[in-house]
């Protein structure tokens, strides 16, 4: 029997590559689609923020709604497994097009907003409630579940490094015009700018490489009023139009260090790229894993006693409102993080360097789970770990635009403490299952999982909202640097002790859980011993 337990590294790492690949999605869209959607689709941060929160709340209807489906599901190749297979083109398709930019007016942009959002949120959770339900039937041991969740959580942080590391570099290449470009100097560290291009570019960004020269509009009008200067500055290009700035600031500056790029072709080739990739990764984990735990063979699909039994369910109703409080948390820290660097910092691609940062630090904390969890239990982890990166993060306030170092430092070993959540988060729903079949003889492991999409979809909507309105109450305009300047307080508010507060509420709330680990493998064994039985008879 307890070879049956034992997962070879192969179907670990094919397990972990689901995540992955949902990842390069899920971390793609929290990362990049609100600015996204301020700075180059136009749309304003309160209405983006409504969108997510709008959004988000009524797919938690259809997680309920999947968990059920998948619980019911009968093929073949199991359970939860065919539906990892049947999602994986349709989730790259939904991506490529929220971030693909039609030719509408700006209802027609809000309308299609809406309508690409939803149909990701219901093709994501077609996947992934699924694919976060079979890592609790691959094996019956929770133990073993935890390792899984540790493959799992570093395939989820590998795939968020992919697109956040790469997907600015691959925005500046395909988003890459060409321009004419000629310079005139007027002082020393003073120049005039003009630029051209054969063909219409709505919104165009220029700056420099370094991104220390400030721009603003070429005035020749003697009444104009003067331009604020920013680091980067976004306009819409006619063909063969000539347009002029003031660069200043940076000496030496020349034609080869001003970059022009096109960020509505840069985003979309470059998410085309990552949902081909993510497709792949999908059909690799439906190929390399199995199913191995099935219901009680006496279990008769009864959808009322289900919920019946899921409601009074404690440690679910627990785990449900930490996972999501903690996912507020973890997108609120996410969403900011590109605005943060972009308009406070003045260094887009800084951003992508700081975000590898960040997942290189999650990735250790995900490995550093299962050997931390034998010796703490996994809810005495989980809270000191809420603590501990809460408590960090709250630093970003005292830093400073030139204060680089220590902003990556605080970001890493918060995220460090932070990559401990998910990772125990998704195993204790294992436990979860376990307790219920425990308890009342029925396992539903799809609708008991549905917590975590719902709490992960949910819960970065309501992230999504708390950005917007903060933003939207500072008067941000991604597409305005003198409102961007005036929104610096919210900006950096978001980055530090918004979502630190939400942690520490979180680790609140998770005190209330009853399962400790001397009761979670008593649970197990038991279970294991009834299994036996019935194979017996």
């Amino acid at each position: 029997m307890k070879d049956n337990f034992k997962i070879k590294f192969g179907e670990k790492l094919g397990y972990a590559l689901g995540d992955g690949a949902a990842n390069i999605a899920w971390r793609g869209v929290a990362t990049f689609l609100f600015i996204f959607y301020t700075d180059v689709f136009g749309i304003s941060p309160a209405v983006v923020g409504i969108l997510f929160l709008v959004a988000r709340f009524g797919d938690g209807i259809s997680d309920v709604i999947m968990g059920i489906i998948g619980d019911r599901t009968n093929s073949k190749y199991g359970k939860f497994r065919p539906w990892i297979f049947w999602s994986a083109i349709p989730l790259g398709i939904s991506l490529s097009l929220l971030f693909t930019v039609p030719e509408f007016n700006m209802t027609g942009k809000i309308i299609y907003a809406y309508t690409t959002y939803i149909l990701f949120t219901l093709v994501y959770t077609a996947n992934n409630i699924p694919y976060g339900a079979l890592m609790a039937v691959m094996t019956p041991d929770n133990r073993v579940r935890t390792v899984l969740g540790s493959y799992r959580m570093v395939g989820a942080f590998a795939g968020g490094m992919i697109v956040q590391g790469a997907l600015l570099l691959l925005v500046a290449h395909f988003g890459n015009i060409n321009p004419d470009i000629t310079l005139r100097q007027l002082d020393k560290e003073k120049f005039e700018v003009t630029v051209s291009s054969p063909e219409d570019v709505e919104n165009v960004r220029i700056k420099t490489k370094d991104g220390i020269a400030a721009f603003s509009t070429h005035q020749t009008a003697e009444n104009s009023p003067e331009q604020e200067s920013v680091n980067a500055l976004s306009f819409s290009m006619k063909a063969d139009s000539v347009y002029a700035f003031i660069a200043q600031g940076e000496k030496g500056l020349n034609a080869s260090k001003i970059t022009l790029i096109d960020q509505k072709k840069g985003y979309s080739y470059a998410m085309y790229v990552m949902s081909i990739l993510l497709s792949i990764l999908m059909f690799i984990t439906f190929a390399s894993t199995r199913e191995r735990v099935q219901p009680p063979k006496t279990q008769v699909s009864n959808l009322k006693h289900d919920f019946k039994d899921l409601i009074r369910n404690k440690p679910w109703l627990v785990l449900l409102f930490v996972g999501l409080l903690f996912n507020v948390y973890n997108s609120i820290k996410q969403g900011i993080v590109v605005i943060y660097f972009t308009h406070y910092i003045n260094d887009q691609l800084l951003a992508g360097s700081y975000l590898v940062a960040l997942m290189i630090a999650s990735i250790a904390g995900a490995l550093a789970t299962a050997y931390l969890g034998r010796f703490f239990g996994k809810k005495k982890l989980f809270m000191a770990a809420l603590i501990l990166s809460s408590a960090i993060n709250a630093l970003f306030v005292f830093c400073g635009t030139e204060d680089t170092f220590s902003i990556f430092i605080i970001g890493s070993l918060s995220e460090f403490a932070s990559a401990i959540f998910p990772t125990l988060f998704f195993a204790m729903l294992g436990d979860v299952a376990d307790f219920s079949e425990f308890k009342n003889g029925r396992r539903a492991t799809g609708l008991i999982y549905s917590a975590g999409s719902f709490a992960t979809k949910f819960g970065g909507g309501i992230a999504g909202a708390i950005v917007g309105l903060v933003l939207s109450a500072y008067h941000y305009n991604g597409q305005a640097g003198q409102s961007v300047q005036g929104a610096f307080p919210g900006i950096i508010m978001l980055m530090s002790w918004i979502p630190s507060l939400i942690g520490l509420l979180t680790a609140a709330i998770l005190a209330f859980y009853p399962l400790s680990q001397k009761k979670t493998d008593a649970i197990s064994l038991e279970l294991q011993n009834r299994r036996s039985s019935e194979s017996i008879d």
